[in-house]
């Protein structure tokens, strides 16, 4: 298995059931680094979609009790394990990156931190779970995955930005009730 993608890179591999095995691995570090419950630490984005292509990079959620008082103790704990913030600005959330070396070139894994059980919490975990649910839904966004990846292997921006109607369209549904 081979992890990493290069700066605005957008690639995608078949689903890889190593993924989880990685994910697993790395939660064991942030946990042991951290000293943050097992239960503040998952499995998003497309590697943690059963039988869907993904960017070969796993994404791990972060659950925290307030994200206003990170402490940088904490932020030092992940560097010790390769993960580094980066200066991506999201709305309620603090992002860190693993890299395949010190060149900071090729990211491998990142970190989405947020409020624990907040609302950008519930809204990653419960898209994974009915996509890891629904067939349909699933490959449909694979479908919009694929369609953005046959034009273009450059544009992470664009890349977010061509699944984010499809995203919403779940999320929206979730918030309703459906």
């Amino acid at each position: 298995m081979q992890l990493g993608l290069g700066r605005n890179e957008v690639k995608l591999v078949p689903h890889n059931k190593e993924w989880k095995k990685e994910f697993l691995k790395i939660k064991e570090e942030i946990q042991l680094a951290t000293g943050l419950d097992y239960e503040c630490i998952e499995h998003i984005g497309s590697t943690a979609i059963v039988n869907i292509a993904a960017k070969p990079i796993i994404d791990i959620l972060v659950g925290v009790s307030n994200l206003d008082e990170i402490k940088p103790d904490l932020l030092k704990e992940f560097e010790k394990i390769g993960f580094y913030r980066l200066r991506v600005e999201r709305e309620q959330e603090i992002v860190l990156s693993k890299f395949t070396d010190g060149t900071f070139k090729v990211k491998t894994h990142f970190i989405h931190l947020v409020k624990y059980k907040g609302y950008k919490w519930s809204q990653l975990v419960t898209f994974r779970d009915i996509l890891n649910k629904n067939k349909a839904l699933r490959e449909e966004y694979e479908l919009i995955k694929l369609n953005f990846t046959n034009k273009s292997n450059e544009g992470i921006n664009e890349y977010t930005d061509s699944k984010e109607e499809f995203v919403l369209k779940v999320i929206n549904n979730l918030d309703a009730g459906e």
